[in-house]
């Protein structure tokens, strides 16, 4: 939708620089803002279909304005209509970015408190726990196998692990039986 509505604006699809990453991450430090930076040369205009496109909380929205308008790069938003150029435009602009990042922390809260109801109703999240019997039956099939010659990596294959699922199963056992002596 946002690529359709840029290239109905006017701008070329080779021109479109895209991100598809966390939202932790200032817009400075992801890859396709970067090449944006690059790209982009004094007198241009960066066409953006929201302004909260342009960073993940109103400081990053606001610094990334900052910084291209330093450089002489003009930002337009088509969906919102602003342009930071004018007293009026940089005033929207501050009221839709604050907007978007109380949005995206009524989401984040509304997410964990999700979370916590599904935690209370008994979900268990993260990796199923190993039974201790299997994993010390397929231990004793990747000693006997590494006995016979076989790398870690194989042997590990051999029950369906990684290398690295068989060295924490190992230090796990190694640590039980430690605490049990």
């Amino acid at each position: 939708m946002q690529v359709d509505a840029l290239i109905k604006s006017g701008v070329q699809e080779r021109d479109i620089f895209a991100d598809v990453t966390s939202g932790s991450r200032t817009a400075i430090s992801r890859l396709g803002m970067r090449k944006l930076l690059e790209y982009a040369e004094p007198g241009d205009t960066v066409v953006v279909w929201r302004v909260d496109r342009l960073g993940r909380s109103l400081i990053d929205v606001l610094n990334t304005v900052k910084l291209l308008r330093e450089r002489d790069v003009q930002v337009k938003s088509i969906s919102d209509g602003i342009d930071p150029s004018t007293t009026s435009g940089r005033l929207m602009l501050n009221m839709l970015a604050t907007l978007a990042e109380y949005e995206r922390e009524l989401i984040t809260e509304r997410v964990n408190a999700g979370i916590t109801a599904a935690r209370q109703g008994g979900t268990r999240f993260g990796r199923p726990l190993s039974d201790p019997l299997v994993v010390a039956d397929k231990l004793k099939l990747v000693s006997e196998a590494r006995a016979k010659g076989r790398t870690a990596a194989d042997a590990a294959k051999l029950v369906g692990w990684s290398r690295a699922t068989l060295y924490r199963h190992q230090q796990g056992l190694a640590a039980r039986e430690s605490a049990t002596v």
